[in-house]
């Protein structure tokens, strides 16, 4: 096994022990729809970083965030129970804009798939278009 496999497996084992915890027993109104989307923990086991998403406008995000810092040290706790470790490494919670940025780029190719559709197919005699018969290699 290699050195950073023991940090990923604990992050996926902190990662379902923070999303079952969220949805069944934190009752904070602040913390909407929450989905952890992955944990980074640090090599050393001390740090696990908990990635999330919101739904939700800025505003909204904000309380989220206010929510899951209240709920920290009884999510610890519960990653304490639910894994055998030493010491339970401190949680740090991070918005994940990764799926945002993952949101509007698929955005973007939709829009710039409509537009090629808007325009039609393209001929072989636009330039960059279609498909040249010379250079085939057929004689």
């Amino acid at each position: 096994m290699g050195q950073g496999s023991r940090p990923e497996r604990i992050g996926e084992e902190i990662r379902q022990a923070v999303s079952l915890s969220l949805a069944r027993e934190v009752q904070d109104p602040r913390i909407g729809f929450v989905t952890v989307t992955r944990v980074k923990v640090s090599a050393d086991l001390q740090v696990a970083r908990i990635y999330y998403t919101a739904i939700g406008d800025e505003r909204e995000r904000k309380e989220t965030a206010r929510g899951l810092e209240a709920a920290k040290p009884f999510l610890r706790r519960a990653v304490g129970n639910q894994l055998r470790l030493r010491r339970v490494p401190e949680i740090a919670f991070e918005y994940d804009r990764g799926v945002e940025h993952q949101d509007r780029v698929e955005q973007i190719l939709q829009e710039l798939e409509k537009e090629r559709r808007a325009r039609g197919p393209v001929g072989d005699d636009e330039p960059g278009g279609g498909s040249s018969e010379s250079g085939s290699g057929g004689e």
